[in-house]
């Protein structure tokens, strides 16, 4: 089971810096964790959209099978990565939400 301590500590390693606390800024030229986001979600959107587009290349009888199945399982394997994102990130503010002040 992914901890919030074990998430925050590979969030630093794509960073970096993963010897840095938790409250380090992040070094010159690093990626900030919102355009990380971004850049995820507009793959796993190309990688759906690129398999509606062999989809409809298959129906026209313009693409091969196996392009289709290879776009739709790419796209996906993105699309379970980005709800086991979300699902991370909302077990984490629901363990955030619970800690006493």
């Amino acid at each position: 089971m992914m901890t919030p301590l074990a998430a925050a500590k590979a969030y630093a390693a794509t960073q970096g810096g993963a010897t840095a606390g938790l409250g380090a800024a992040a070094p010159s030229g690093a990626q900030d964790f919102g355009d990380l986001l971004k850049s995820v979600m507009s793959d796993a959107m190309q990688a759906s959209k690129t398999a509606e587009v062999q989809i409809a290349n298959q129906v026209a009888g313009k693409a091969e099978l196996i392009d289709v199945v290879t776009a739709i399982s790419s796209a996906e394997a993105s699309l379970e990565t980005v709800m086991a994102v979300r699902d991370q990130v909302i077990s984490a503010y629901q363990e955030i939400m619970r800690m006493p002040i």
